[in-house]
């Protein structure tokens, strides 16, 4: 299934210094640029532990305070020196099927019972100037010896009173539709927050939920009106093939001009409480990618696919205090599809189709360190037997429980706020796979049998 916390994957490029340099670069066109978490260096800036930001001891699911933290540009500090602005994250995972998949789902490994060193990151996360933060991520993967950037976010913020009212704005140079968002009902933030990448998931999902991430650069503006009312609006454009090669990025189709993005929520807050609700809208007109004599993904000319996608979400938190939280997310995204590429070169059926995807989840926290998350999901499309194959069905319906411990986190904790670690055991069931429930390949596996137990120990310094 597509999960907005999902790390974006990159291939492997030699010239490693040469990629980190261009992300460095793009983030110094602006001053100084894949679902980033929790992360340590905000807390050394802050003097705070990760629990003022951070539902569950750390990231990503954000408190008021992580919220405004992130609008403000990341700038808030305690005064004093400045600390270094660098955090380390790794992800160790284990992830087994039900049943052994047909063939490793990777490249150095097996069908099925598959360790690996999921995440190392490296993230530069602070404060530049009083109103100019950043955070920025590199990540490397065992899977394919993946190594390159992922979500990158330059943030300019100011408060100011306008005709009576307190006005936070800012701008957001970033290179990811939905990552400048602050609730975790954004695709780039949705649950699943850690999620296998060894296991099969849903065969399709709209293009807000990922599938551009890394690839574009986007200017977006958004104000916070009076603590409650959000907006934001901006562009994305693609960044060259060369360019993504460079930062080890993937390259799925170049846009044709602007994609914008637009963005609405409203938040009420309650007593220990708040509940918010929203909408998001993105349009982008992508072409086909095709192979040089080098075999390296390049734009073919020609006509452009277009995907608009409308979307509603809905949040609600609770805190008592250090004791007891709980959060309920909701997110329904509607794609409309006009495949004018595709549908030419005969991989759709259809000129026309729809996506339809829907994410929700409910967790509850003890003194935030021991945790349970209930979620479901839901993925349908239009029936397209030449974009889907089988039936030609993409629908892929299930849930997700998962069972977390964090040891560290909290204002008490050992080395706190260096050290932080989440244990986390999580059972994805499916009650339906690419639109069937029983032989979903033609071989005779059922949806039950992608049915996957993922265990993983998420370390942040």
């Amino acid at each position: 299934m597509a999960s907005r916390c999902a790390v974006r994957r990159f291939r492997f490029h030699p010239q490693l210094l040469r990629a980190v340099a261009l992300a460095a670069g793009l983030l110094a066109l602006a001053g100084v640029s894949p679902a980033a978490r929790a992360i340590p260096a905000f807390a050394r800036q802050t003097h705070t532990p990760c629990t003022a930001c951070h539902i569950g001891g750390f990231g990503p699911q954000l408190t008021p305070f992580g919220r405004q933290f992130k609008l403000l540009g990341y700038t808030l500090g305690a005064g004093g020196k400045d600390e270094l602005p660098l955090s380390l994250m790794l992800v160790e995972s284990y992830t087994n099927t039900r049943k052994a998949q047909a063939a490793p789902p990777a490249k150095g490994f097996g069908t099925n019972d598959n360790t690996e060193l999921q995440q190392a990151s490296v993230f530069l996360a602070g404060r530049i100037t009083d109103h100019l933060g950043v955070l920025a991520q590199a990540t490397y993967s065992e899977n394919g010896g993946l190594l390159g950037w992922d979500n990158s976010d330059l943030r300019y913020a100011r408060t100011s009173a306008v005709a009576g009212h307190s006005v936070l704005w800012g701008v957001s140079l970033n290179n990811n539709p939905s990552v400048t968002d602050v609730f975790n009902t954004a695709p780039s933030w949705q649950y699943q927050y850690m999620a296998p990448d060894l296991a099969p998931g849903a065969p399709a999902a709209p293009i807000l939920m990922g599938g551009l991430a890394a690839q574009v650069v986007g200017l977006n503006a958004y104000a916070q009106i009076d603590g409650g009312l959000y907006l934001e609006a901006g562009g994305y454009r693609s960044l060259s093939p060369a360019f993504l090669r460079d930062v080890n990025a993937d390259f799925s189709g170049r846009l044709s001009g602007i994609a914008p993005y637009a963005r609405l929520a409203y938040t009420w807050n309650l007593a220990s409480a708040n509940l918010q609700v929203g909408a998001f809208a993105f349009h982008a007109a992508r072409g086909l990618v095709g192979a040089n004599a080098r075999g390296d993904a390049v734009a073919l000319a020609g006509p452009s696919d277009k995907f608009t996608d409308l979307g509603i979400d809905a949040s609600y938190q609770f805190q008592a205090g250090d004791q007891h939280a709980v959060t309920v997310n909701a997110l329904y995204l509607d794609e409309r599809q006009r495949l004018d590429a595709t549908y030419a070169a005969g991989i759709s059926s259809n000129l026309h189709d729809s996506l339809r995807a829907l994410n929700l989840n409910a967790s509850y926290w003890y003194r935030n360190t021991w945790g349970i998350t209930l979620g479901g999901f839901a993925n349908d499309g239009s029936r397209d037997l030449a974009l889907y194959g089988n039936n030609g069905r993409p629908d892929t319906h299930g849930g997700v429980v998962e069972l977390n411990w964090n040891p560290f986190g909290k204002a008490d904790s050992w080395a706190q706020p260096f050290a932080n670690l989440r244990l986390g055991l999580q059972y994805t069931w499916y009650a339906r796979f690419s639109g069937l429930v029983t032989n979903i390949d033609g071989a005779g596996r059922r949806a039950s049998d992608n049915d996957t137990l993922y265990l993983y120990a998420w370390l942040a310094l």
